[in-house]
C-alpha cells in the first residue's frame, strides 16, 4: 500500500496518483494468475464453495463499480445494468445477488466480455483518482483502501478454486509446469516453545493507521495461561503416522460433527492425496507429485487437525496464543511471491529462539471460534456485510498461506472458514498446556 503519511489523513492529488498505481499493480496480478488458464477453464464449477474464474474477475470489477464509480464518479455509465445482480456475491442489503451454487450456469457473458467489463472498470477508476471530487475523497481512499486487499484475497481464491477445479480432471493438468521447485530439506522432531502465563493486547492497534479489516479492531486486553507452541506446523510425514494409525477409523479422536463428516465424505487422507504403487501422490499446481513428506500437511479441515492433535496428545492453539508468539516476529515466509504455490520444508533453523513458518506456506487452525471482538462495530451500510455476517459457525485460522500475498497479511489478521473445509490452504500446528 502507499507509505502511511501519503494513505488517508491528508489525501491530495499527489496522494492519489500513489493510491492508482497501487490499483494497477493489484489488478494487473489477478490477470497474471488467469493468463496460463485456457477458455474452458474459466466457465467450471467443481463445488458450490469454488466459483468460476471467470466470475471470480468479473466480481472484483463489480466492487468497484458498485462502491466507488456508481456513487462518487460524477459522469461513470454502467457497461451493463445485467452484472450487478451477476456478480454481486452476498451483500443483500446493496441487491439480490446471484445464487453462489449456479455462478457455473452463467456462460454469458462470455470470458472476453468480462474482460472488456474490468477494463471499462479500471478506465473509469483510473479517471476517478486523476481528477477526484475533493469532498468525497477520503472516503474514496477509504473504500479503495478496502477493495485493494478484498482483490488479493480473490487472487488466493483463484489458486484454491483453480486448483479444485483442475484436480477434478483425472488427467491431473498442471495450471504451470514453470513454478519454482521446492527446496528439499530433512525437518527434525517437533519442538517445542513455553510462554508464560499474563495479559495479552489481542487485535489491531487503532492509534496504528495502517490497514486492518474491522474483525481485527477492538484490541483488547485478554488474559493467557502460560502454554507451549510447537516450533513448527505439523508435517506430511507426521500426519502419515496419523493415517496409518488408524486416525481416520477411530471415532476416539473425532468430535462429533467431524466423524460424522468422515464418514459421510469418506475421508481417509487429506484432500488431493491419492496412493499410486504404495506411495503417496498428491494433486499441486504443478500437477500430480509425491508427497513431500518434510513440508507441512496442507489442505486439511478443522476436523483434521483437531483429530490429529488429540491423537498427538496436544490440542491446537487459541488465536490468542497464536497472536501472542507472532507479534513480534518478523513478516517472512513462503508466500506467493515464492512462487512455489505450495508449502515447502521448513529450511534448517538459523535460531531457535522463534518457531518458524508462523507466516506464509499454510493457514493454520486455531482452536478459536470467529466470533466479535469486544467492541466490534460493522462498517456502516452494506460494506457492514463483509465479515461480521459471517460470525456463526466458523472457525479461526492465521499466519497466511503460499498463495497470499506478502504484502495482505499481519500478525492480526483472522481469517475464517467452516470446520469441514479442505480446498483452502490449510493446515496447523500444536500447542498444549505449559505443564505438558
Amino acid at each position: 500500500m502507499p507509505p502511511l503519511a501519503q494513505r488517508l489523513d491528508t489525501p491530495d492529488t499527489s496522494h492519489t496518483k500513489e493510491w492508482l498505481r497501487y490499483y494497477q499493480r493489484v489488478r494487473a496480478a489477478t490477470e497474471t494468475i488467469c493468463a496460463p488458464l485456457h477458455i474452458e477453464d474459466y466457465m467450471v464449477q467443481s463445488m458450490p464453495d469454488v466459483s468460476p474464474p471467470k466470475w471470480h474477475i468479473a466480481h472484483v470489477s463489480w466492487f468497484f463499480e458498485a462502491f466507488i464509480l456508481k456513487p462518487y464518479h460524477p459522469s461513470y455509465r454502467t457497461l451493463d445494468p445485467a452484472y450487478d445482480y451477476l456478480f454481486n456475491s452476498y451483500y443483500e442489503t446493496h441487491g439480490t445477488p446471484f445464487p453462489r451454487p449456479d455462478r457455473g450456469m452463467i456462460s454469458r457473458p462470455t470470458v472476453d466480455d468480462v474482460y472488456r467489463y474490468r477494463a471499462h472498470i479500471d478506465r473509469a477508476m483510473e479517471e476517478l483518482l486523476i481528477d477526484p471530487p475533493q469532498e468525497y475523497l477520503p472516503e474514496i481512499l477509504h473504500r479503495l483502501e478496502l477493495g485493494l486487499p478484498h482483490e488479493q484475497q480473490h487472487q488466493e481464491l483463484l489458486f484454491m478454486d483453480i486448483k479444485h477445479i483442475l484436480a477434478q480432471n483425472p488427467l491431473c493438468p498442471a495450471y504451470r509446469d514453470d513454478l519454482s521447485p521446492p527446496p528439499a530439506h530433512e525437518v527434525g522432531e517437533l519442538g517445542w516453545h513455553a510462554y508464560p502465563a499474563g495479559v495479552r493486547h489481542i487485535g489491531h492497534d487503532e492509534t496504528d493507521k495502517s490497514f486492518a479489516y474491522d474483525n481485527e479492531m477492538g484490541r483488547h486486553r485478554q488474559f493467557v495461561e502460560a502454554f507451549q507452541i510447537a516450533d513448527r506446523p505439523v508435517t506430511n510425514g507426521e500426519f502419515l503416522r496419523f493415517m496409518e494409525a488408524g486416525g481416520y477409523d477411530k471415532p476416539d479422536y473425532w468430535l462429533s460433527d467431524g466423524w460424522a463428516t468422515v464418514k459421510a465424505e469418506g475421508w481417509k487422507a487429506p484432500l488431493y492425496w491419492v496412493e499410486r504403487d504404495g506411495i503417496w501422490h498428491h494433486y499441486t499446481l504443478g500437477g500430480l507429485v509425491p508427497v513431500d513428506m518434510n513440508a507441512p500437511v496442507c489442505h486439511v479441515s478443522f476436523y483434521e487437525a483437531d483429530a490429529y492433535a488429540q491423537w498427538a496428545g496436544a490440542r491446537l492453539p487459541t488465536e490468542a496464543e497464536w497472536e501472542t508468539v507472532a507479534r513480534d516476529m518478523p513478516m517472512q515466509g513462503n508466500f506467493v511471491e515464492q512462487d512455489h504455490l505450495q508449502p515447502v520444508a521448513i529450511a534448517p533453523a538459523t535460531s531457535t529462539e522463534i518457531p518458524g513458518q508462523m507466516f506464509g506456506d499454510v493457514w493454520e487452525w486455531t482452536g478459536s471460534a470467529y466470533r466479535p471482538y469486544p467492541g466490534f462495530r460493522k462498517l456502516p451500510g452494506s460494506l457492514g456485510e463483509y465479515n461480521g455476517k459471517f460470525m456463526s459457525g466458523q472457525m479461526v485460522l492465521r499466519g497466511g498461506c503460499c498463495a497470499t500475498p506478502a504484502d495482505h497479511i499481519r500478525a492480526t489478521y483472522r481469517n475464517f472458514f467452516p470446520p469441514h473445509a479442505r480446498w483452502a490452504f490449510s493446515g496447523f500446528r500444536l500447542a498444549r498446556e505449559a505443564c505438558a
